[in-house]
């Protein structure tokens, strides 16, 4: 299993920063140099927990299709999203956040597996690492411009998530809309 980590700094709240990460319709504007398309599930605006996104794309030259489903979401300090289906054996991404005294620390853990055996490793080492290292570099340069911009408007405002209201293991489930859950200093 293969890992890639960045950490972002971003000087906007950590709130705004969380809620843009979640956004079907930011990840598709920093993806433009691989022509994504969300084509089911959640296609435009915030994803939620539990709910499923699938994109397809062209990476590395080859058109592929990439289905994630957000597994755990815990407000404004960290998500999960796993691969449903797709080109990998196994794939998770990690968002942490941490609200820091001038601004949001963003950091990002990618853990995949790609299929194949030697051959799969050996493109992993050779292209596939350092495609996804510079992809999740442009995601989030693209998400460090808009949460210290006022393009974020764009992107949250009018919009709702799905936030767990219960203990672990409890399918209590409340929807919020986003500007609700930014201080008042941000709305």
């Amino acid at each position: 299993m293969e890992t890639i980590r960045l950490e972002t700094w971003i000087d906007a709240p950590v709130e705004r920063c969380f809620l843009l990460c979640l956004s079907v319709d930011l990840h598709l504007a920093s993806a433009h140099s691989s022509r994504e398309q969300a084509v089911e599930g959640v296609t435009t605006g915030l994803i939620s927990e539990g709910e499923t996104v699938t994109f397809r794309g062209r990476h590395l030259g080859v058109k592929l299709r990439h289905k994630s489903r957000i597994e755990v979401l815990r407000p404004y300090s960290y998500f999960r999203d796993a691969m449903v289906s797709g080109v990998f054996s196994h794939f998770e991404h990690e968002h942490h956040f941490a609200a820091m005294d001038d601004g949001t620390r963003l950091r990002d853990e990618i853990r995949f597996t790609a299929p194949w055996g030697a051959i799969g490793r050996l493109a992993t080492k050779l292209l596939v690492k350092r495609h996804l290292s510079a992809f999740l570099l442009q995601r989030n340069a693209v998400i460090k411009q808009v949460a210290e911009s006022n393009d974020w408007h764009r992107y949250l405002d009018g919009q709702s998530v799905t936030i767990s209201v219960a203990p672990e293991g409890s399918s209590a489930k409340k929807r919020w809309e986003a500007t609700s859950l930014l201080p008042r200093s941000q709305s």
